[in-house]
C-alpha cells in the first residue's frame, strides 16, 4: 500500500489539495474497477491529510478543512502534495520548523514531494531545492529568486521535476503532474481515463513539457529503473525480454519478480504501455496512417495492434485521432 498525504496549511489555496485529491480518488476507482485493486500492483493508496496540530485549517475559499491526523502522527509516506498559499507565505514558512525538518526526513526516506505555486517555497525553505530546477506561480518569480539563490529558478516552465521532487507553477500544471504519477502508479489505462475525466482539453504529456533533472521512477531499485530506461529507448525495435534479463544479468523469473514489485507490472507490460504512449502521441501529433504508427512503435501485426491500444485507452487509434484533432480544432479556433 502506498501513502498519500496532503499537507493543509492556515490561509492555503484549497484548489492544490482537493483538485489531485480527487484525481487520485478518482484513479482508485477506476483502477478497482480494471481488476487493480492494489492486491496484485502493490499500488493502493492510503490517502491522509495533516496539519501542524492536527486541527482545522482556514483556507481562501472561507471553507475550513479538517485534517485526518497532527503532523506528528503523521506516517511516512510515499508521495506528499504542498499547497500553494495566497499571496506572501513568508509568515506561514516562519511557523513552519517542525514541518520543514519533517519533509527534510520524508525526502531523505524516498518519498516523492509535489508543491504547487508558493507552496515550493517550503521545499526551498527545508534546502532541498539546493542547486536543483523549480518553479513557482509567476508572480512570485523575484522574490523567490531574491529568497533562494541557490535554487535554479526556471521562470519558462509550468512543471520541474529533481529526483522525486515536482514543482508545479499552477493548479493546471499540478493537474498534469498528478496524471503522471497516477501513470507510474497505475498505468497508462488508469491515467488516460483520470486525465480525460478531468481534462476536456487535450494537454501535453508531462515528459514534454516538465523540466527534469534526474527524474526518477517511484520506486527504489535502481536496476529496475535502467531496464526501464532501456524499454523506453529500444521500444520501436523487436524486444525479447529474455534478452533483455540477460542484458542486466538477471534470469527471466528473478526480472520479471523484481520487475513487478517495483513498479507493479510485469515487463511486457510495461514495454505496452511505452508503446502505446508513444502511439497516442504520434496520432496526436503527426499525419502518419495508422499502420505507419503500429510499425513505428515495435508492432507488425495491425489488429493486435488496435486491441492493444483500445485496451489501454479504451478506444481505438482512429477513433483518438479522430477525437484529438476535434479538440485541437476547437481550442486553435
Amino acid at each position: 500500500m502506498r501513502t498519500v498525504i496532503f499537507v493543509l496549511i492556515d490561509q492555503m489555496l484549497a484548489t492544490g489539495t482537493v483538485l489531485p485529491l480527487e484525481m487520485l480518488r478518482g484513479a482508485q476507482s477506476r483502477a478497482r474497477a480494471e481488476g487493480l485493486d492494489g492486491r496484485d500492483t502493490n499500488s493502493e493508496l492510503r490517502i491522509l491529510t495533516v496539519s501542524l496540530d492536527g486541527k482545522p485549517v482556514a483556507t481562501r475559499s472561507g471553507f475550513p478543512l479538517t485534517p485526518d491526523a497532527a503532523l506528528a502522527d503523521a506516517p511516512d509516506s510515499d508521495i506528499i502534495y504542498l499547497p500553494a498559499l495566497w499571496r506572501n507565505p513568508r509568515p506561514a514558512l516562519r511557523r513552519s520548523g517542525p514541518l520543514l525538518q519533517w519533509l527534510q526526513k520524508q525526502e531523505a526516506a524516498g518519498a516523492a514531494i509535489s508543491a504547487v505555486g508558493t507552496g515550493v517555497c517550503f521545499l526551498a525553505e527545508a534546502g532541498l531545492l539546493d542547486d536543483k530546477p523549480a518553479t513557482t506561480h509567476w508572480h512570485y518569480f523575484e522574490r523567490f529568486a531574491a529568497d533562494y539563490p541557490q535554487v535554479k529558478l526556471k521562470r519558462q516552465y509550468f512543471i520541474t521535476q529533481a529526483e522525486k521532487l515536482f514543482c508545479a507553477a499552477s493548479v493546471n500544471a499540478l493537474a498534469d503532474v498528478t496524471v503522471h504519477l497516477i501513470r507510474q502508479l497505475y498505468g497508462s489505462s488508469v491515467a488516460s481515463h483520470v486525465e480525460r475525466n478531468f481534462s476536456h482539453e487535450i494537454r501535453r504529456p508531462f515528459e514534454e513539457i516538465a523540466y527534469s533533472e534526474g527524474s526518477v521512477h517511484l520506486h527504489p531499485d535502481e536496476e529496475i529503473v535502467q531496464a526501464q530506461t532501456w524499454l523506453k529507448e529500444h521500444c520501436s525495435e523487436e524486444v525479447r525480454l529474455s534478452e533483455v534479463a540477460e542484458h542486466f544479468d538477471m534470469s527471466v523469473r528473478s526480472f520479471n519478480r523484481r520487475f513487478k514489485l517495483a513498479t507493479g507490472q510485469t515487463p511486457l507490460q510495461y514495454l505496452q504501455n511505452v508503446r502505446v504512449d508513444m502511439a497516442r502521441e504520434l496520432l496526436q501529433s503527426s499525419n502518419l496512417s495508422v499502420n505507419e504508427i503500429a510499425e513505428k512503435v515495435g508492432y507488425q501485426d495491425m489488429g493486435h495492434f488496435t486491441a492493444l491500444f483500445k485496451k489501454f485507452l479504451a478506444t481505438t487509434p482512429s477513433e483518438y485521432r479522430t477525437t484529438v484533432r476535434a479538440k485541437l480544432f476547437r481550442v486553435n479556433t
